[in-house]
């Protein structure tokens, strides 16, 4: 670890390249993933710089207490805890989001999620109207909604208070007119009785469908910090998808479409469930690494997009 004095550093000093090199080296060693990438992250939020400043400046000296401060991120970081923890953010559709150990850290594959709903909302006439979210965790995915389409409605449903207060800070700085959050568990019997004469034009989820018997199989970044209840179900990793399915299916509107993200290896099963759910159109669409990503059903009536 560098010392706060300089006392280690290459001809007696540390500069910003010096310590990215070093840094680099050190965390690829000890078998981190983006080695390069993480060290520019941490350093840059000592610094107060964009990773691109880091360049601009690369031969400048670093005080002690800058090393100091780095240090301390460092080391949060040999623990395997998130560079997204770390930072306090993370960058979703564009949009900074405020992250922190009570919600999941947003996925590139949520996105894709993100955009085939908006694009479907969008080609059948429905990009101003309702939209329900299952499980709101960061906001990412109703923050970004609410911001893309700025004349539809989005309700989001959350059952933990400590993310759905990390959301509305989120929702608060990018999209304060048009996304709803209200703290509900989607297994609440009372649920149907809530949402009755609700016809929304989508329902859409990322939900926990990590399967009971996996989750100590993943990334110790995953099962060690990020929310178990936002990864796995407890179960078989089907209980929320049938839950959601079976919801949607009583509040979506003639035509309305559901969108889901699943895990790797779920689809045919996935699809087997909207189907018995009453919904129409199913299908699934594959992310960019050609895995079924996106589960999809329709309400009778519905059009599914080309």
């Amino acid at each position: 670890m560098p010392a706060a004095d300089n006392e280690d550093a290459p001809g007696g000093r540390w500069t910003i390249l010096s310590l990215l090199e070093w840094s680099e080296r050190f965390l690829r060693e000890r078998s981190f993933d983006e080695s390069r990438l993480n060290a520019e992250l941490l350093l840059g939020h000592a610094l107060g710089l964009p990773r691109l400043g880091l360049y601009l400046q690369f031969d400048r000296p670093l005080a002690a207490p800058e090393l100091a401060l780095f240090k301390k991120l460092l080391l949060r970081r040999m623990t395997h805890e998130p560079v997204q923890y770390i930072l306090g953010e993370t960058e979703f559709m564009g949009l900074p989001l405020e992250v922190g150990p009570a919600v999941l850290i947003p996925r590139p594959e949520t996105e894709q999620l993100v955009e085939e709903l908006v694009r479907w909302l969008k080609t059948s006439g429905r990009g101003e109207g309702s939209i329900l979210e299952v499980g709101s965790g960061s906001g990412n995915i109703a923050v970004a909604l609410g911001k893309f389409l700025p004349g539809a409605h989005v309700i989001s449903m959350e059952k933990s208070g400590e993310a759905l207060a990390v959301a509305r800070r989120n929702c608060e700085r990018h999209a304060p007119g048009n996304v709803e959050f209200i703290e509900r568990d989607v297994f609440s019997p009372d649920l149907e009785g809530e949402f009755a004469g609700h016809m929304f034009d989508a329902v859409v989820s990322n939900p926990p469908y990590i399967p009971a018997a996996e989750f100590d199989l993943l990334q110790t970044e995953v099962r060690d910090f990020e929310p178990r209840l936002a990864t796995t179900d407890g179960a078989d990793g089907f209980r929320f998808i049938r839950r959601i399915a079976s919801f949607a299916a009583g509040v979506l509107g003639p035509g309305g479409g559901m969108f889901v993200e699943i895990g790797e290896g779920q689809s045919e099963a996935a699809a087997i469930i909207a189907r018995e759910s009453g919904l129409t159109g199913v299908g699934v669409l594959k992310d960019f690494a050609g895995i079924g990503r996106i589960l999809r059903g329709f309400s009778p009536a519905g059009v599914p997009p080309s």
